[in-house]
């Protein structure tokens, strides 16, 4: 359905092979903590958890892309965030993407409307971008998870 770029093609994207961050492995506390009533803490942890083990189920497919512009705050993606993109998942309907038009990229829900692709911000100040055939189009990948700081 969509095209695919290869790596030699990301000039502009700013990105970061899975592969090549070596994460440390660090205390797993095993009890939930609830953000509602708060309740006593365990004194003790189980294991231990490795973020790439977390985030990252295809190593050879999955990057680190930072975040630049603001037009996916609603779905809380914000402006110098990370996003863990997987290029080995197939994008589907309503998938958080990041997406390249004309050679720019972007990050953006996938929708569709009276037979129209749509490319959807989730910032009232954007406007969508309704995919036509006269564009170069593909999805570069899945959205999995972002990661910023409070």
């Amino acid at each position: 359905m969509f095209q695919t770029y290869s790596h030699a093609n990301l000039e502009g994207l700013d990105l970061i092979p899975s592969e090549a961050i070596a994460f440390h492995k660090i205390p797993f506390f095993h009890c939930r903590v609830p953000a509602g009533f708060p309740s006593p803490a365990e004194d003790y942890h189980e294991n231990t958890l490795n973020l790439n083990d977390l985030v990252v189920d295809h190593p050879a497919s999955t990057f680190f892309v930072r975040v630049d512009g603001n037009s996916m705050l609603d779905a809380g993606i914000y402006n110098g965030d990370v996003v863990v993109v997987d290029r080995a998942l197939e994008p589907g309907v309503d998938a958080v993407v990041v997406a390249a038009i004309d050679g720019q990229f972007t990050i953006k829900r996938i929708s569709q409307s009276k037979g129209c692709l749509l490319l959807l911000p989730a910032n009232k100040e954007h406007v969508p971008i309704e995919i036509t055939e006269d564009m170069d189009f593909c999805v570069w990948g899945v959205v999995t998870y972002v990661i910023h700081k409070l």
